[in-house]
């Protein structure tokens, strides 16, 4: 028997979305910059703290045991929602962008050497640009750039000839565009890369939120994303790397916990996955509410979820293609949570300023991706992103204050 997506009861879970923005109801559209957070996240944060609190992995006392054997747990939940073949191939960082910077310096700069070849494509975040323009710089390598067919989808023939030139050692793309919410076919893309005998890095940020992820079908080499686009706290990462990968690399950051021995005389040995990654004291309840987090997205059903997001965006997109005065980005493609456009030759800020002065809460700007929007010839855009406990009610509330907004600054 099929769960019915009970839409009124998920919408109780979350306690600021009862919030008013000038005397109007919050309707939050921001969700690709960060989720709201159920009840049973902000619970998990506040019985760590209440009846755990206590450093992991270096106590013998109770508190100590029990916050260890949470922060394990919370491990193993995150490998079996992304099935990593193994629990040690997670490692907890303090965000995506935190596990992007740990393989650019740990693996690239062992690895990467003057002419190889590191490929990003036009669509990445600057989180999946800048870290691999400083190795890149550093170690005399070159980045190169995948670009973008006409309807913004990832140019695969612009993939095959750079594969072609020799000498690409990883190629690092989005799974989710957060600017045009494009999906991009990882499985094809890992067949090619590997096939040329290439890693693949994978930006995850806007996706396990949104529909299943499985790195061991996937193939994939490394799987980034962050807690708290899935829902969970800020300051909270997960990078997910094979273990023969993470095992060659030498450790990002030296200190306490990621050490064997260490002497005076002989030097220091690692400790082993994970903990090799996870130098000094980590986000103890932050990583445990992760886990209450993905708890929380499986009670409901990621297809589920994936199923009613699908026909939020689709009823959005279909709104807005009505109204002439908007420039809706990449419109046909098969979206994921995202919807970004602009208002003729108005200014991004103005459109978000006048919708958030009517509840409406968007992001307004270059959404950290500046060279997709020198490439859509654009400062920024307005974007809408969506969630599991947006409605279709909001959706109009949202097209009715983007008219008011059209004949406020036509």
């Amino acid at each position: 028997m099929t769960k019915t997506y009970n839409i009124t009861s998920i919408r109780q879970d979350f306690p600021i979305l009862t919030t008013q923005v000038y005397n109007k109801p919050l309707v939050y559209l921001d969700n690709g910059a960060t989720t709201q957070k159920p009840q049973a996240v902000i619970n998990s944060i506040v019985n760590y703290y209440s009846t755990l609190n206590s450093n992991v992995h270096r106590g013998v006392h109770s508190l100590s045991q029990q916050a260890t054997t949470a922060f394990d747990v919370a491990r193993t939940t995150v490998q079996q929602f992304i099935n990593a073949q193994h629990a040690h191939e997670i490692i907890f960082t303090k965000g995506a962008t935190d596990s992007i910077n740990t393989v650019a310096t740990s693996w690239g700069f062992t690895n990467l050497h003057k002419g190889d070849v590191v490929l990003v494509s036009l669509m990445e975040h600057h989180s999946n640009i800048v870290p691999w323009q400083m190795v890149c710089n550093a170690t005399g390598a070159v980045l190169k750039y995948i670009t973008l067919n006409a309807d913004l989808t990832l140019n695969l023939d612009s993939l095959d000839e750079l594969l072609a030139q020799g000498n690409v050692k990883l190629v690092a793309i989005t799974h989710t565009s957060n600017v045009l919410g494009i999906t991009n076919n990882i499985a094809h893309i890992v067949s090619k890369v590997h096939k040329n005998g290439s890693l693949l890095l994978v930006d995850g940020c806007q996706t396990p939120q949104h529909m299943q992820v499985d790195v061991q079908f996937l193939a994939i080499d490394f799987y980034v994303f962050s807690a708290h686009k899935l829902y969970g706290p800020t300051g909270v990462g997960i990078l997910y790397g094979k273990e023969n990968l993470l095992n060659a690399m030498p450790p990002y950051q030296g200190g306490g916990g990621m050490i064997s021995t260490v002497s005076l005389d002989n030097g220091t040995t690692y400790a082993t996955l994970p903990h090799k990654f996870e130098a000094g004291t980590p986000n103890i309840e932050g990583n445990i509410a992760l886990g209450a987090a993905i708890n929380y997205v499986q009670s409901i059903g990621i297809d589920a979820i994936q199923n009613y997001e699908h026909d939020l965006v689709v009823y959005a997109q279909q709104q807005l293609l009505q109204l002439p005065e908007i420039i809706l980005y990449a419109p046909t493609a098969d979206k994921a949570g995202v919807l970004s456009f602009n208002m003729n030759n108005n200014h991004p800020f103005d459109v978000g300023t006048l919708l958030d002065k009517q509840g409406v809460a968007v992001r307004t700007g270059h959404h950290c991706c500046q060279p997709l929007m020198q490439h859509l010839g654009v400062a920024g855009t307005v974007r809408a992103s969506f969630a599991l406990y947006n409605t279709i009610e909001e959706i109009d509330v949202f097209i009715g204050a983007l008219k008011k907004t059209i004949s406020m600054l036509s």
